[in-house]
């Protein structure tokens, strides 16, 4: 609006006037409609000014200020009647009722203006605000014709003024609806940096299809989704919405990415409006600093090593979300310690060239020479682009903190002594393979035991150690042995174990003579939520419990020093319940 506003008075001066002023109305400039009644004089605010040089000391209300109306102007007449004014010879009281200073007025009549019009801005019946143009010196004084060539720039300049006020509030209602249904904030996840960034376009018809979310998966996992929808305006804003509602709730269950883009597929094709979308989603699992990326025709992610050096990740081509044409194939993608993978939307690379290869090189030499605090920052959002941004920009700046420390050095060595593997992050994730025999609920319960002491959470290991060892029956019982064991200690304590078995696990009706069948009950009821899900190889079965506030602080604490060795018992010396023995519960 202001700069359409400007535009006019640039047009009128000086082959229609000497100098020209534009005030719009404080409702229009807030997204709002103009006036429709008359008979008052609504608050208007300075937009536009332009003027020969002769008359550059006019001193006009200032761009941007309140615009000054005692109420006895010909501009509040304007304003009050919705008509144009003419005063094609001015005299000391014309000037007094064209200026709302003595000051003012002066100025003008020693800069020799003699001729003065104000002309409403109305566009479909609407005030919008005013235009007031001026002659001075040798210039002729304003004639009906001019006042009639005046009102018909005017009322032009209007229609353009009130489209760019419905453009804006269009683009406002966009971004709002956009970044409601975006994620308000990152989880915190073991193993993984992440922060999200997203800048609308400027024009309201290039907002309203990118997307990004990151989900905290059962074990310490984290899934990182970026998508595209094809389109713009409200309607991409609301398939954006709910495909990102479905991406969501697909990998809550912990479904492996390639599998959450195949589902994602059939629900864009049963979107009734025929929208196609790009995506890609990537799992972190934090035991094997590794990515599982795999892609539906989005661009590919850049991988930023510590060392500064920038390349894109190859991957398998999939088709867009909704074309239904190629299945979807993933790809393991370790990474080291201080590497960073962005995530992104291609309003990150696309600028208003037409090559696409030398937009991704721009972008990807960009990367590399910002340094890991530039990249942390999001100044790659402002790389190579501009100022007018044409497309929405969503980024995900990923970055892992690397493969787990060694296991010996957080008094679990045992572990490597006696064959198991261990691994883990920052202290709090620990994963083992289990023997495949009767001994696994034994030794899932010495590992379990050993380490909920070594992290000061030795109250919660009578609960823990019954669910691990519900969960290590029912995998020896129906899934061919256990496989993993995993151990996350974050906001919450979570437990995993793994199998090759087919069967999802189910709660089973108990009656009272039943010697069986009450383990998940126990665990249902014992733990905050318990879930299952398939893998490549068989499925996992978890079962998270809170962590109470005590015990969190105590965590914290500096560990004891070696003289001082701490009962893993807890603080009291009360008796410990017996561990419940393999399939005691199942």
């Amino acid at each position: 609006m202001e700069r359409t506003a400007q535009e006019l008075a640039e047009f009128a001066v000086p082959h229609l006037a000497d100098a020209c002023a534009v005030d719009l109305l404080e409702s229009v400039l807030h997204g709002e409609e103009g006036e429709r009644s008359g008979g008052g004089i609504p608050p208007i605010r300075a937009i536009a000014v332009h003027t020969v040089d002769a008359l550059l000391d006019l001193e006009p209300d200032p761009i941007g200020s309140p615009a000054a109306h005692p109420g006895a102007l010909l501009t509040d007449r304007c304003l009050r009647e919705r008509r144009s004014v003419l005063v094609s010879g001015m005299t000391d009281e014309d000037f007094r009722r064209v200026t709302p200073t003595p000051r003012r007025a002066a100025k003008m009549r020693a800069k020799g203006v003699h001729s003065y019009m104000a002309v409403p801005l109305m566009a479909r019946g609407v005030l919008l605000g005013t235009a007031d143009f001026v002659r001075a010196g040798s210039s002729p004084p304003f004639t009906p014709t001019d006042l009639a060539l005046a009102e018909q720039l005017a009322s032009r300049a209007a229609v353009f003024i009130d489209n760019a006020r419905l453009y804006g509030r269009e683009r406002e209602h966009v971004v709002s609806l956009q970044r409601n249904l975006l994620p308000r904030a990152t989880p915190r996840t073991p193993g993984l940096a992440v922060s999200a960034s997203y800048a609308p376009a400027a024009d309201a018809r290039g907002v309203g299809g990118d997307w990004y979310d990151v989900v905290a998966l059962p074990g310490g996992r984290t899934a990182l989704v970026v998508g595209d929808v094809m389109g713009h305006g409200l309607p991409a804003a609301a398939t954006m919405g709910r495909l990102r509602t479905v991406a969501r709730t697909l990998m809550t269950l912990d479904i492996a990415p390639e599998r959450v883009l195949a589902k994602l597929d059939l629900a864009t094709r049963d979107l009734e409006d025929d929208q196609v979308a790009t995506c890609l989603c990537a799992v972190y699992d934090p035991a094997d600093a590794a990515y599982t990326v795999v892609t539906a025709g989005h661009p590919p992610p850049l991988l930023v090593t510590a060392d500064g050096t920038a390349s894109y990740v190859d991957l398998p081509v999939g088709a867009p979300l909704g074309a239904g044409v190629i299945p979807y194939d993933a790809v393991r993608l370790p990474v080291a310690a201080g590497s960073r993978v962005v995530l992104y939307t291609d309003g990150l690379f696309k600028t208003r060239g037409d090559d696409v290869d030398a937009e991704l090189e721009q972008l990807r030499e960009a990367a590399a020479g910002m340094g890991p605090a530039l990249l942390d920052s999001g100044a790659l959002m402002s790389a190579g682009q501009d100022v007018d941004r044409r497309f929405d920009e969503a980024v995900l700046m990923v970055a892992a903190s690397g493969p787990a420390p060694d296991p010996g050095a957080d008094g679990t060595g045992d572990d490597a002594r006696e064959g198991r593997e261990a691994r883990g992050v920052d202290g709090g994730l620990r994963v083992w393979e289990l023997p495949a025999d009767g001994t696994a609920a034994a030794t899932a319960r010495k590992l379990i035991t050993e380490q909920l002491g070594h992290w000061g959470l030795a109250d919660l290991a009578d609960v823990t150690e019954l669910v691990v060892s519900e969960l290590v029956a029912n995998a020896l019982r129906y899934g061919d042995g256990p496989g993993t064991l995993r151990l996350l200690r974050a906001d919450r304590l979570l437990v995993e174990v793994s199998d090759t078995g087919p069967d999802l696990p189910q709660i089973q009706h108990a009656d009272a003579q039943d010697e069986g069948g009450r383990g998940l009950q126990l665990i249902n009821m014992l733990c905050r939520r318990w879930g299952s899900c398939r893998t490549h190889t068989g499925k996992v079965v978890w079962a998270e419990q809170d962590i109470p506030h005590a015990l969190t602080a105590a965590a914290a604490a500096p560990a004891p020093e070696p003289d001082e060795p701490r009962d893993p018992s807890g603080p009291d010396d009360a008796p410990r319940a017996p561990a419940a023995p393999a399939g005691a519960t199942g």
